[in-house]
C-alpha cells in the first residue's frame, strides 16, 4: 500500500502465494534453478476470483525441442551404481515423478527442475547416429549400457519419435548388452529386439513400482503407467523371456514404506526374478520441489514424513556421502534393509544371480558407420578422412 510520507510499497500485506497442485503433473511450482541470480516469488493479493481451492491455473502444455547432441553416452565412477555407462535420449521426462533425481539437470539448460523438467523437453534426434558411431570407434570396450537413467527412455513423446527404438536397434545389431530402467508399458512395443537379444544374454529390464495405491501414484508419479499395468508389463516382459527385475524405488517414509512386503509379492507374482529398492533422496533442488508436495498433499503427515527422512540422514535432509546415499542411515534404514531382505527370501527373489550379468563377448562392431563432414568439406570419422567408403548393411 501507498503511505502518505513515501512513495513506496508495503511489503507486509503481500502474502506469498499457496502452492497449489496441477493436475497430471508432478511438481508444485516452478522453483528457481540454483544457477538463477533472481528470483520470482507467486504472491497473493487478494483478488483471488475462486472462493474454494480449485486450480485455476490453465493447463499446462508439454513442449518437445529436437537437439542435436554432441555425445550420447554418459560414463560415471560411482562405486553404489550397478552400471559405468548410460545412454538418455531425452532432457526431462513428462511421467513427472516428484521425487526424480535427474530433475536438478534441468538447472543447467536454464530451466527450472520443477514444472519445466516434465513440460520442456529435448529430444537428441540424432542419438541412433551417435551410438554407431561410439560403437564404431577403434578403443570402444563394450560394457553393458543402462538405457534410460535421467530420463525415462519410453516417456510418452517417444511412442511418436521412436528414439529409444531406434538405439535399440543399433544395440541389437552390434550384439551389444543393454539394461532397459522403465516405469512405462511402452516397452513392450519393443519385445521383438529384447526377446531376441535377451536369448543371446544380452538384454534385461527393470520396472520401477514405487507403489501399489492408484491414489498415490497419481499424484507421485502422474504421467507414468498405472501401477496394475506395470505389473502387467513385468507379466509380459518375462513370458517373452526377457529377464526382468523390480525396482522399489523410492522407498517414502509414511508415503509408500507400508507397501515394501507388497510390492515385491506382487512383482514375484507377475513372474519378477530380482529386486532392488533405493530409499528417498533430496539432493539440490528436489528437496524444496518435495517439501512442497508434501505440504500440498500430505500436510498432516509432511513433519513426521521430513523428520523420519532426516533420521536416515545423519540428522541432515540429504547427506551425499556415496556408502550411505541410497539406502540411509541409522536404526530406521536399518529395518526397511531388514524388512526388503526378509521380503526377497520370503517371496523367492534374488535366487539367481542371472539377472544383470549380460554378456559382452558377442560384440561386434555396426554394420555401417555414419559419416560426418568437416568444415573443408571432406568426409571422416571421428574426425580423420575414412580409408575406405563406409560400408552399407549386408555388405
Amino acid at each position: 500500500m501507498v503511505t502518505d510520507d513515501h512513495d513506496f510499497i508495503d511489503p507486509a500485506p503481500w502474502i506469498t502465494a499457496k502452492p497449489q497442485a496441477r493436475k497430471g503433473r508432478g511438481a508444485v511450482t516452478n522453483i528457481a534453478g540454483r544457477y538463477e541470480t533472481q528470483l520470482i516469488e507467486t504472491v497473493d493479493d487478494g483478488w483471488q476470483p475462486y472462493e474454494d481451492d480449485t486450480d485455476i491455473h490453465p493447463e499446462l502444455k508439454t513442449f518437445v525441442t529436437p537437439e542435436i547432441a554432441k555425445t550420447i553416452l554418459s560414463r560415471n565412477q560411482s562405486p553404489d551404481i550397478p552400471f559405468s555407462v548410460s545412454l538418455n535420449p531425452y532432457r526431462g521426462c513428462e511421467h513427472g515423478c516428484i521425487y526424480c533425481f535427474a530433475r536438478p539437470t534441468h538447472t543447467y539448460l536454464g530451466l527450472s527442475p520443477g514444472l519445466d523438467f516434465e513440460t520442456r523437453l529435448y529430444a537428441k534426434t540424432n542419438a541412433a547416429e551417435l551410438l554407431r558411431r561410439e560403437l564404431a570407434h577403434k578403443n570402444y570396450e563394450p560394457s553393458p549400457i543402462a538405457f534410460g537413467v535421467n530420463t525415462d527412455a519410453y516417456q510418452p513423446c517417444e511412442r511418436e519419435l521412436k528414439i529409444t527404438r531406434q538405439c535399440l536397434e543399433v544395440f541389437h545389431e552390434c550384439d551389444h548388452p543393454v539394461g532397459m530402467i522403465t516405469k512405462s508399458a511402452l516397452i513392450e512395443r519393443d519385445i521383438d529386439l529384447l526377446q531376441d537379444m535377451a536369448k543371446k544374454n544380452l538384454a534385461a529390464a527393470a520396472i520401477t513400482i514405487t507403489t501399489l495405491d492408484h491414489n498415490i501414484s497419481r499424484i507421485l508419479e502422474p504421467r507414468a503407467a498405472s501401477p496394475t499395468r506395470r505389473l502387467q508389463t513385468i507379466e509380459r516382459l518375462v513370458k517373452a523371456g526377457i529377464p526382468t527385475m523390480v525396482s522399489v524405488a523410492p522407498i517414502i517414509p509414511f508415503i509408500t514404506e507400508q507397501e515394501i512386503e507388497k510390492v515385491l509379492s506382487a512383482a514375484a507374482d507377475a513372474g519378477a526374478t530380482a529386486a532392488g529398492y533405493t530409499v528417498l533422496r533430496l539432493p539440490w533442488e528436489i528437496n524444496p520441489l518435495f517439501q512442497e508436495w508434501l505440504q500440498t498433499h500430505f500436510p498432516e503427515r509432511a513433519e513426521r514424513v521430513m523428520n523420519r527422512i532426516r533420521d536416515m540422514r545423519g540428522g541432515k535432509d540429504y547427506d551425499a556421502d556415496f556408502a550411505t546415499r541410497m539406502r540411509g542411515e541409522g536404526l530406521w534404514a536399518d529395518m526397511i534393509r531388514q524388512r526388503f531382505m526378509k521380503g526377497l527370501k520370503r517371496y523367492g527373489l534374488n535366487k539367481s544371480r542371472r539377472y544383470g550379468e549380460l554378456d559382452c563377448s558377442r560384440f561386434r562392431k555396426p554394420l555401417s558407420i555414419p559419416v560426418k563432414e568437416n568444415r573443408n568439406g571432406q568426409m571422416d570419422i571421428f574426425g580423420n578422412p575414412p580409408p575406405n567408403p563406409p560400408l552399407k548393411k549386408g555388405a
